[in-house]
């Protein structure tokens, strides 16, 4: 099957994704920050550029996109029909690439929470879910865990 759109206007499409300050980012920090969990955002002193960083907990949060970073079993982690070698080489990188720095926050004693973009966006539609989702990332805030994924 073909890409139904011109290389051009893929190309312009793909331009226009941010890695900074997403829906699923924004809608999280607001959350975080109702319930007085203080962050600083894109942070370089941390390995990874997390999304977050709660020095308080020595926590680095990523918000990671189910296509971008692969999310096993997740209907977003589709992998497009056109230029597919191209596409699992690019994902192959990034998934190697977060390993590297899950290990590398390990090595630093630096605790790694990743938020898929899947969970936050089934908290933003059902308003039961968002309650839920702070409880869980307070409880690892609150936990001896290293990392975790939700």
């Amino acid at each position: 099957m073909s890409d139904i759109k011109t290389p051009n206007a893929r190309s312009q499409n793909m331009a226009a994704i941010r890695s900074r300050d997403t829906q699923p980012e924004v809608y999280l920090r607001h959350l975080l920050f109702a319930q007085g969990l203080r962050y600083r955002i894109c942070s370089n002193a941390i390995p990874g550029h997390p999304d977050l960083w709660m020095k308080r907990f020595n926590t680095a949060v990523f918000i990671n996109g189910c296509f971008w970073h692969r999310h096993v079993g997740c209907k977003y982690a589709y992998t497009p029909k056109s230029h597919t070698e191209f596409w699992n080489a690019k994902f192959i990188k990034n998934v190697d690439r977060d390993i590297a720095v899950k290990e590398e926050l390990k090595r630093r004693q630096i605790r790694c929470l990743v938020m898929w973009e899947c969970t936050i966006k089934n908290a933003q539609k059902k308003s039961g879910n968002s309650a839920d989702l702070v409880k869980a990332i307070i409880e690892f805030l609150n936990s001896n865990l290293m990392y975790q994924e939700l």
